[in-house]
This record gives structure tokens, C-alpha cells and sequence, in this order.
């Protein structure tokens, strides 16, 4: 147990990571298609590693994880996500942000999604959203289906 708590300490600060690892699909950070033709994106992960998000797959996640406080085009417990990228985060009209977050100045873009969704509180204390994804590659095909709203 020791063991695993400093190694995910490790990797949460950037070290040793290798790139032989799942979670180190090292690519460019380029828009592509994955081997099934859906539409995915490459964005950097905490420890600044690429992985290739798979949009259809984030369609999926998000639906499952996600859509218990969010919609694409409402707002809900959570705020509107169509039109994210590049939106200035607590500024979707008609969505009572926290104080923290619309005092934020973060526009959201790959990096900031990435950071928002492994540990909000982090990125952004004070903020209200009581949920994280764990995992860097669920991280990168939720971010890559965000971005094609």
C-alpha cells in the first residue's frame, strides 16, 4: 500500500513515468481520427504526457459520468458544456457559479480541462464541483468529446 501511495505521488508530481506505460502514448498534440474514423484530439495529461483522446468514447463517459449534474446545451446541477472550449470558466449565462470559480480568469482550453477534471479543488480552491476522474485516459476522451461540441 506504501508503495502505491508513492508512486502515485511520483507521478503526480512528474516523475517516473515512463514511456512505455499505457498511460504514456506519447504523441504530438494534434487533432486526428482513431482507428475507428471518430474524431480525437492529443492533449497533455498532468505529468505533461500526450494521449490521444477518442471523442466517441468521451461521448460514452460523459453520458455515464458526467450527465447526472451536466448537459450539453442546459444547465443543470452543473453548468451548460456546448461551447466550453475557449469560454471563460463561471461565465455560461444563467449558471450561479461559485464565487471562486467566477473569480477564476481561466479560460477554458486542453491544459485547464486537464487539470479541472483530476482535481478541481486544486486548480481552483473553493470551487463547488465534488467530483474527479481518476483516470488520465477517461481525462483525454472526455476533453476530446468537449471539444467537438
Amino acid at each position: 500500500m506504501r508503495v502505491k501511495a508513492l508512486a502515485a505521488l511520483a507521478l503526480s508530481l512528474g516523475l517516473g513515468a515512463s514511456s512505455g506505460s499505457a498511460a504514456a502514448d506519447v504523441v504530438g498534440s494534434d487533432r486526428g481520427k482513431t482507428e475507428r474514423g471518430e474524431t480525437s484530439t492529443r492533449g497533455p495529461d498532468l505529468r505533461g504526457e500526450t494521449l490521444r483522446g477518442d471523442a466517441a468514447r468521451g461521448a460514452r463517459l460523459y453520458e455515464s459520468r458526467c450527465g447526472g449534474c451536466h448537459s450539453v446545451d442546459a444547465n443543470r446541477i452543473g453548468p451548460l458544456h456546448r461551447g466550453v472550449f475557449g469560454r471563460r470558466a463561471g461565465s455560461a449565462a444563467g449558471f450561479d457559479y461559485s464565487p471562486a470559480l467566477r473569480a477564476s480568469r481561466l479560460n477554458w482550453n486542453e491544459q485547464n480541462l486537464e487539470r479541472w477534471l483530476a482535481d478541481p479543488e486544486r486548480l481552483i480552491p473553493g470551487q463547488a464541483m465534488g467530483y474527479r476522474v481518476e483516470q488520465p485516459q477517461d481525462r483525454a476522451d472526455l476533453i476530446a468529446y468537449l471539444r467537438q461540441l
